[in-house]
């Protein structure tokens, strides 16, 4: 009797491998751009959980609000960020009215937000399903097979057995599992920045905005006319810093970030307790966790936080979000990753599907984002967790990186609309420019606070500092104040910085 062949893979369009924020979105706008087109989103999970990646900023509260159209749904389910908040101790600070404080003194210009993520990707999936997509899940991808400029075979299970489609092309957004990067051997660790976390979500802290602290610090309270508690507030220690982002509903999302040669994270014990016992040791955490605590079922730690893939894009597949790499969690980058490489990854697939040859878009696309990936890197963070804990240095670095993330980052979109988003930061020929004078002066803080180390000098500068920024608009007037800035550093160097100019690079203990 002849056996019978085996029933035809079903065929789509585009897979996507992962259905939270960058699959999701991906379908959205492939949906969107692309009438007809069949679109399969497959996701691991039956219903997507919490994760972090929880604040926007400006870049990526512009993809999700203008680009997505999610504004309303954001203001009514999410909280409205106000910011960035730095506080800085040293041994002489011993209350939150002490401490050294970097935020703006009133209401941001731009729009960003708090998220909780379980939210946020559940409700974007849920719009991609109503533009078409089809989802399936829970399910594991067991296996995909590329085939340059063919047909891509995905191979995957469920709980009734193994199934198999095709498509012209797949899209990785499997997030840090970065399935195609590990199987085809792109994963690459970032070696420079040996960074690890540990996080929780937690109820019952302290309301930084409210009556008990006010009357408190009456002082401290009516120093900023905004809002304290809705900023993306960070607390610095000396190679360490830690989020206290809100969300929605009364949790509060706590980690602490570090690197690895500059800390020694505790080994026995709950992982929960270690956090809880670290972040205790500093006087501004110790008075806002007064009387709070964390989810035991929502812990978590992850080393060695930064990763690369050495390959973006191939005529049929193409990496987004976390499956493509990650920077470091400091400035909230990873929403904007997200951003570009997602709109770019749809306007590869437009391209294809308009009937231009692949080679060229495909070859920018790997050399953009390899670029993107480590100018972003040099610029913002090679070494600097030798210095956040330095009120005077990131006083001054904050400003700079900020004013040149309005200036190169964040106008082109809100000035040209989403074209903007499909060229990844630093990726201009300008690119090179700016990523070198944010590394000089990046690696010249580091420098600095290094020897102040060696010398028993750190965190010296921190008590009782306090810079209440009035706020940055996209009007260029506003950006120009990086040239006074340039000036500021040139008179640290002249007061300080010369003492470290023969000094070698860091080594790997961080002296």
């Amino acid at each position: 009797m002849k056996a019978e062949a085996p029933a035809p893979a079903e065929r789509y369009d585009v897979v996507i491998l992962g259905g939270a924020l960058s699959g999701a979105s991906t379908a959205m706008l492939l949906l969107r751009q692309n009438p007809g087109i069949r679109v399969l989103i497959l996701d691991r999970a039956e219903k997507l959980k919490r994760r972090v990646g929880e604040a926007t900023v400006e870049v990526s509260a512009f993809f999700l609000g203008r680009v997505l159209g999610l504004t309303r749904y954001l203001n009514e389910h999410h909280i409205a960020k106000q910011g960035l908040r730095f506080w800085f101790v040293n041994d002489e600070v011993e209350s939150l009215d002490q401490a050294g404080e970097i935020g703006a003194r009133y209401q941001v210009r731009l729009p960003s937000y708090q998220l909780d993520r379980a939210e946020l990707d559940e409700e974007v999936l849920r719009r991609a399903t109503e533009a078409g997509a089809e989802v399936r899940r829970p399910v594991t991808i067991k296996d995909v097979m590329l085939s340059s400029g063919g047909d891509q075979t995905v191979t995957y299970s469920t709980q009734d057995g193994s199934r198999t489609v095709q498509a012209r092309w797949v899209v990785d957004a499997s997030g840090v599992a970065a399935f195609l990067a590990r199987k085809n051997g792109w994963w690459r660790r970032n070696e420079e920045q040996p960074t690890a976390s540990a996080w929780a979500r937690w109820k019952g802290t302290k309301d930084w905005d409210g009556l008990e602290l006010a009357e408190k610090y009456p002082q401290w309270a009516n120093a900023v006319h905004g809002i304290r508690g809705t900023a993306t507030n960070h607390i610095f220690g000396d190679g360490w810093w830690s989020w206290w982002i809100p969300l929605k509903g009364g949790d509060t999302s706590i980690g602490v970030v570090f690197d690895q040669r500059l800390v020694n994270w505790p080994e026995e014990g709950k992982l929960g307790d270690k956090l809880k016992n670290f972040l205790l040791e500093n006087p501004i955490a110790r008075e806002i966790l007064d009387g709070a605590e964390y989810d035991p079922d929502d812990v978590h730690w992850r080393r060695n936080l930064s990763y690369y893939s050495t390959t973006f894009a191939g005529d049929g597949f193409v990496l987004v979000g976390d499956a493509a790499g990650f920077l470091d969690p400091f400035y909230s980058p990873g929403m904007d990753w997200i951003s570009f490489t997602v709109c770019s990854a749809a306007e590869l697939i437009r391209k294809q599907r308009d009937g231009e040859a692949m080679a060229a878009p495909v070859e920018k696309f790997n050399r953009d984002f390899s670029v993107c990936y480590h100018r972003w890197f040099s610029a913002l963070y090679k070494d600097k967790y030798d210095y956040l804990g330095e009120f005077d240095l990131m006083y001054l670095a904050f400003r700079m990186d900020l004013s040149l993330y309005y200036w190169g980052v964040v106008e082109p979109p809100f000035r040209e609309g989403l074209k903007a988003l499909h060229a990844p930061p630093f990726s201009p020929p300008s690119g090179k420019l700016f990523g070198t004078l944010m590394s000089l002066y990046n690696r010249r803080f580091a420098a600095i606070a290094r020897r102040r180390r060696k010398m028993g000098e750190l965190g010296r500068r921190n008590k009782g500092k306090r810079c209440l920024i009035p706020g940055f608009t996209l009007e260029r007037k506003d950006m120009f104040r990086l040239f006074g800035m340039l000036g500021s550093w040139a008179m640290l160097e002249l007061k300080e910085g010369w003492k470290s100019w023969g000094d070698s690079a860091r080594s790997e203990t961080g002296a």
